[in-house]
């Protein structure tokens, strides 16, 4: 049984992360920037009652993941997975159209709050002498550039560059770091926007197109990732779901998938 610390995980691909390690018999503890879990949520998680918490969180602030995972471990004596998850995104608009708040935000979010994040995990994992940290890849971990979204894809190419190199400053400490790599999926971040208006792209014909091609619902993704990140053992290792050759084949079989996300 581990324990696992994941941010930004009241909802999308946080929340059924989460699920899926309770589900593995793990202990969780949730976050995110509301006060607590909605109601749906704390209905879903039921049946793991006294093996979560959750505990509010901005992870634009080094003092509040401090005290994330105090708290996590005073609850649960030792923590084995940290996820930095907590993600921003901004209009789709282009970047000099941005506004300056959208892009504080998505820097401090995207990169200085999974900086934070690993900071106080690896000092925390380090006194331990074991664990692992992971953060969520997106695009442009990939050097792929898509108009529009270049802001957000700065902060993920930032995010690999970091994850690589803490993989190795932790050489020899018994504490790993990894990446996490999910493709498209089916959540809010994509269908709508940061003001949580419906967002333009899911009326884009194109878009709508390839996203039925390559896009999953998070509960796929996590069911992936879960069973893998508790049994890897690698240091700078990435996880990755949609991979090349998975991609190749669904655009060669797209005739045949009848399921339509969008």
């Amino acid at each position: 049984m581990k324990n696992v610390v994941i941010t930004g995980s009241s909802r999308g691909i946080g929340f059924c992360m989460a699920k899926e390690f309770l589900q593995a018999g793990c202990n969780v503890t949730l976050s995110g920037r509301c006060e607590g879990l909605t109601d749906e949520a704390v209905n879903a998680l039921t049946p793991f009652a006294g093996k979560y918490i959750y505990v509010q969180c901005n992870v634009q602030e080094k003092a509040n993941l401090q005290k994330l995972w105090d708290i996590s471990l005073k609850r649960w004596g030792h923590i084995d997975i940290w996820i930095n998850n907590a993600g921003q995104n901004t209009p789709h608009v282009l970047s000099w159209e941005t506004g300056e708040t959208y892009t504080d935000n998505i820097i401090m979010t995207n990169i200085t709050g999974m900086i934070f994040g690993s900071q106080v995990a690896a000092a925390g994992l380090i006194k331990q002498g074991h664990g692992a940290i992971y953060s969520m890849e997106g695009l442009g971990s990939n050097n792929m550039i898509q108009v529009k979204t270049i802001l957000y894809g700065t902060t993920k190419h930032a995010l690999t560059y970091f994850m690589k190199g803490l993989a190795k400053e932790l050489e020899g400490t018994g504490v790993i770091a990894g990446r996490l790599s999910p493709g498209m999926m089916l959540t809010d971040f994509i269908t709508k926007t940061p003001d949580g208006e419906p967002s333009e792209v899911i009326s884009n014909k194109k878009f709508i197109k390839l996203f039925n091609i390559l896009a999953d619902k998070p509960e796929t993704v996590a069911k992936y990732f879960i069973p893998r990140m508790l049994s890897n053992s690698k240091n700078d290792a990435q996880i990755a779901w949609l991979t090349n050759r998975k991609a190749a084949w669904r655009f060669m079989t797209t005739g045949f998938r009848k399921e339509k996300l969008i």
